[in-house]
């Protein structure tokens, strides 16, 4: 699976580990993906997999529990 948000697309960056010493070796910053549970726009729900700022801005629509 892709480290990737299904919905805004964002993806892991790449960057370097500074030490003390000014010493650099390649890292990764990966974005807080949460699997979660949505409802589309035809009713069907579906599991997705979205970042943290997409969930907190109310881009996905969560299905009511009945």
């Amino acid at each position: 699976m892709a480290a990737r948000c299904d919905i805004c697309g964002k993806k892991p960056l790449v960057g370097n580990n500074v030490s003390h010493a000014n010493n650099k070796s390649k890292r990764r910053f990966k974005p807080n993906l949460q699997n979660v549970r949505t409802q589309l726009d035809s009713g069907q729900v579906k599991k997705i997999t979205v970042c943290s700022r997409c969930l907190r801005t109310g881009a996905v629509v969560k299905p009511k529990v009945h």
